[in-house]
């Protein structure tokens, strides 16, 4: 049970990883591209909560809550790649 724990820490560090570099270049990004980063910054947190949570979580419900982590990550990724268009 361990095992899909530390996947999903390793993918909540790898997107805030991607986070800090967009970060740096962020400043000299047009103002939607802003708007982006703030929506996707606060669904980060929103997966680390969940990442953080899923320790004390049932098992039965470990599924549902690894489909959604799933989920809100791949949303992440894929405004990380619209922020990233926007540099």
């Amino acid at each position: 049970m361990t095992g899909w724990r530390e996947k999903l820490r390793q993918v909540v560090a790898d997107l805030e990883r991607e986070r800090d570099e967009l970060k740096l270049k962020l400043h000299l990004a047009k103002a939607d591209g802003r708007d982006e980063w703030a929506r996707l910054d606060g669904k980060l947190a929103e997966l680390r909560l969940r990442a953080d949570a899923a320790g004390t979580e049932a098992r039965e419900a470990m599924d549902d809550v690894g489909d959604a982590a799933r989920k809100l990550a791949d949303e992440i990724r894929e405004g990380f790649k619209r922020v990233r268009k926007t540099l």
